[in-house]
C-alpha cells in the first residue's frame, strides 16, 4: 500500500516581508507549511526571513528583492509565478512607505512622489498583476494592511496615499464579492516597527505588542 501523498503547500505572497508586520506574517505562514513568496527591497531582511522559516521547519521561501515602485520587476514576478505555479492562494500586502511628517505646504516633492509610487500606485500594480493568479485557484484571497491616518496633521503624504490605496482595495472588494478573489482589510494595532519609529522617534516601543502578536491576530481573525 503506497504512502499518502502530502498536500501541496499553499502559495502565498507577502509584501514588506523583510521587517515589521510583513516579516512576522511571512514567518508565521512559512513556519506552518505555506510556501512564501517574500517581496521586499531589503535583501538582508529577506535572507533573515528565510533562515527563520527554515529554522522552524517550513519550506524554503522564494525571495523577491523588488520594490512596489518597479513596474517591470512586478511584471516579471507575475510572469514567473504564472510559469512556475500558475496561481496564488493568498496575497498579504503589508509594504508601505513612510514619508517624513510635514505640514501640507512644505512636503518635499520627492517624499510625496515616493508615497504615491509605493503606497498608492504600488497597491494598484499589485492588484493588476496578481489578480489573475488569485483567480486561477478557487478560494484566492487578498489582504491589505490598512492604516487610517487620512486627515491627521502632518501625515499628508502618508495619510493621503494610504487612504487612496484603501479606497482602491475597498472598491475591488465590492467588485469581487460574487466571482472572487476574496478581498479583505486588516487594521493592525500599533507595533514597534521601523515605519512607526519614523513617526514617533521618542516613543517607548516596549509598551507596544510585538509584530508577531499582530500577525497572529491577523491570521486568526481572518482565518488565513
Amino acid at each position: 500500500m503506497s504512502d499518502p501523498v502530502a498536500p501541496e503547500p499553499r502559495l502565498v505572497l507577502v509584501t514588506g516581508a523583510s521587517r515589521g508586520l510583513g516579516y512576522a506574517v511571512a514567518s508565521a505562514l512559512g513556519a506552518r507549511g505555506d510556501h512564501v513568496v517574500a517581496l521586499a527591497r531589503t535583501v538582508g531582511g529577506l535572507e533573515s526571513l528565510a533562515d527563520a522559516i527554515e529554522g522552524a521547519g517550513g519550506p524554503t521561501p522564494t525571495l523577491v528583492p523588488v520594490s512596489l515602485s518597479d513596474t517591470a520587476g512586478l511584471q516579471r514576478l507575475g510572469f514567473a509565478l504564472h510559469e512556475r505555479w500558475g496561481h496564488l492562494s493568498l496575497v498579504v500586502h503589508c509594504a508601505a512607505h513612510a514619508a517624513p511628517l510635514a505640514p501640507a505646504p512644505h512636503m518635499a516633492d520627492k517624499d510625496f512622489d515616493s508615497s504615491v509610487e509605493v503606497n498608492f500606485k504600488g497597491t494598484e500594480r499589485l492588484i493588476v498583476m496578481m489578480a489573475p493568479l488569485l483567480l486561477a485557484r478557487p478560494g484566492g484571497r487578498f489582504v491589505y494592511a490598512a492604516d487610517s491616518r487620512a486627515g491627521q496633521p502632518f501625515y499628508g503624504a502618508y495619510g493621503a496615499t494610504k487612504a487612496a490605496a484603501e479606497a482602491l482595495v475597498r472598491s475591488w472588494a465590492a467588485e469581487t464579492v460574487r466571482l472572487g478573489p476574496k478581498v479583505e482589510l486588516f487594521h493592525p494595532n500599533p507595533m514597534p516597527t521601523a515605519l512607526r519609529g519614523r513617526f514617533y522617534p521618542g516613543e517607548d516601543n516596549t509598551t507596544l505588542p510585538p509584530c508577531s502578536a499582530e500577525a497572529a491576530r491577523m491570521i486568526e481573525t481572518l482565518g488565513l
